[in-house]
């Protein structure tokens, strides 16, 4: 299931939004040109400026061969969140900020949907963070702990938390893909709950499992804590609601 458009129009024009957008893809630009350089200037890049739970941990793990995190290293959760590791992960990222990112914005206002959108990352990466630990915990596998993570899902994450709170009932057409890819037009609670349990069962299921972060994996538990923030955060950080602004289109 996924989402490619929205009819909720909002009242103000989206800046921060944009901004944000028009930032993840000149920092994903810039890396690219690092990987035009070789792979290892990238690698170098990810394990410098992208979260890592053992540095948050203070376990000792760097040696001569890996560069210095940044200083002081909780940089490095600004820097993450602008940082992707392809095109298919940038344009899944961005295409679900363009369609829900807008009208969160515009219940908040620009500054106070930008502080939402950074908090709601700063909880994401603990999630992370904390999920990364107990699964070293149990299997004392250390790549649990010392692979890179980079995206800025966890902070869009709380900005569908924040969607499905307001704007439940607003429409989306999204793309089925079930033996055959149809588009349907859903509620928007339909589409960001089958979402978050997605992430959920996959979190789950994932938690303990040293495969799959040996492997690469998603951070699903920075989804699953970006989501709840958001949430949660939405009541503090939304103005009051205009007059007639709860408007669904079909």
């Amino acid at each position: 299931m996924l989402p490619f458009r929205d009819y909720n129009p909002s009242r103000s024009f989206p800046l921060v939004t944009i901004s944000l957008i028009a930032v993840n893809v000149a920092v994903y630009l810039y890396m690219f040109s690092l990987q035009l350089q070789g792979e290892h200037v990238l690698n170098s890049f990810y394990y410098h400026a992208a979260v890592i739970p053992a540095d948050f941990l203070h376990v000792p793990w760097r040696n001569h061969h890996v560069p210095p995190p940044l200083d002081p290293v909780w940089l490095s959760i600004f820097t993450a969140m602008f940082m992707h590791a392809s095109v298919l992960h940038i344009a899944g990222n961005m295409l679900y900020l363009w369609i829900f990112g807008n009208n969160v914005e515009d219940i908040m206002g620009p500054l106070r949907f930008l502080l939402f959108y950074l908090l709601c990352g700063i909880i994401a990466t603990a999630a992370f963070v904390a999920s990364a630990y107990y699964t070293y915990k149990v299997t004392g596998n250390p790549d649990t702990i010392t692979m890179p993570s980079l995206g800025a899902s966890g902070a869009i994450a709380g900005v569908l938390g924040a969607y499905l709170v307001k704007f439940p009932k607003a429409q989306v057409d999204t793309c089925v893909f079930f033996f055959f890819i149809t588009i349907v037009r859903l509620p928007a609670v339909i589409v960001l709950a089958f979402w978050f349990i997605l992430q959920l069962f996959s979190g789950v299921s994932a938690l303990g499992s040293a495969g799959q972060a040996a492997n690469g994996g998603v951070a699903w538990w920075a989804h699953i804590g970006g989501f709840l923030s958001g949430m949660l955060l939405v009541t503090v950080f939304a103005k009051p609601a205009k007059s007639g602004y709860n408007t669904y289109y079909d």
